[in-house]
């Protein structure tokens, strides 16, 4: 990858907004937002699309609250009695990613706020049981974190459709670049210790810090600081960095 614009590090989060363990990870985005050197870049890949979209069950709820409980319990993310005993009794439910996914895009549009609607449309659909799929209900999020009814009016129709059907397509080749299995997926974009000017990337194991928002933060803090060296190095040296953790096909992120 080459792009001398970006920041030292650019942390992907590849995701969807009905995604339980998606919502799992949302304290490590918000944490990664507050750490120096790192910019956080969303892809929202559709999980519930086309024809993967589908309603409320019986057997989805039973699935999904399986879920959710070992979520709560693991990450202290809160679930509301209007979502476990509202939302997943609406038996006919829609559950379509693709509206909640044009409502980041325009809220991004229009303010740069599509982390911030990412969050309003999770509480509203784990912690109040709305129905995140309809376009009303993402108008009154949208409302709620700031956005003029009217633009946001018009930045959705302008996102609508092809544009978020081309968003979606984008984000599932970020998820094949970094090689994920599904939502959640992040990755660690960072300056190339041997190339200036070049990028590498790194896919991260996201298990191990769920519930560890503080070591999370600080596993970042590290990261940051320690590839700032490692290219402080590599321009005072004006020679390829010997660091260890490049090879031939690629570089890793600092061990630590």
């Amino acid at each position: 990858m080459n792009n001398n614009a970006l920041p030292p590090l650019v942390l992907h989060y590849v995701f969807d907004p009905l995604c339980g363990w998606c919502y799992a990870a949302a304290p490590l985005v918000k944490a990664a937002r507050s750490v120096p050197g790192i910019t956080v870049q969303w892809h929202a890949g559709g999980m519930l699309t086309g024809p993967h979209t589908r309603t409320i069950t019986a057997d989805w709820r039973e699935k999904v609250m399986a879920s959710d409980q070992r979520i709560a319990e693991m990450t202290g993310q809160p679930f509301g009695d209007a979502y476990f005993n509202g939302l997943l009794n609406d038996i006919g439910a829609p559950l379509d990613s693709e509206p909640p996914t044009t409502a980041l895009l325009a809220a991004e549009a229009l303010s740069g706020q599509g982390l911030e609607m990412l969050s309003a449309e999770q509480k509203a659909h784990y912690v109040d049981g709305r129905r995140i799929s309809d376009p009303a209900v993402l108008r009154e999020l949208a409302a709620s974190i700031g956005l003029d009814s009217a633009a946001y009016d018009a930045a959705y129709a302008e996102h609508s459709g092809a544009a978020t059907q081309k968003h979606i397509a984008e984000s599932r080749q970020w998820l094949n670049m970094l090689q994920g299995q599904g939502f959640p997926t992040l990755g660690l974009e960072f300056d190339h210790p041997e190339q200036p000017g070049q990028r590498a990337i790194q896919r991260l194991d996201l298990g191990e810090w769920l519930g560890d928002v503080d070591g999370w933060k600080q596993q970042l803090t590290d990261w940051s600081e320690q590839v700032a060296n490692l290219n402080q190095q590599a321009t005072a040296n004006n020679a390829p960095n010997s660091d260890p953790s490049c090879g031939p096909d690629g570089c890793e992120l600092p061990q630590r």
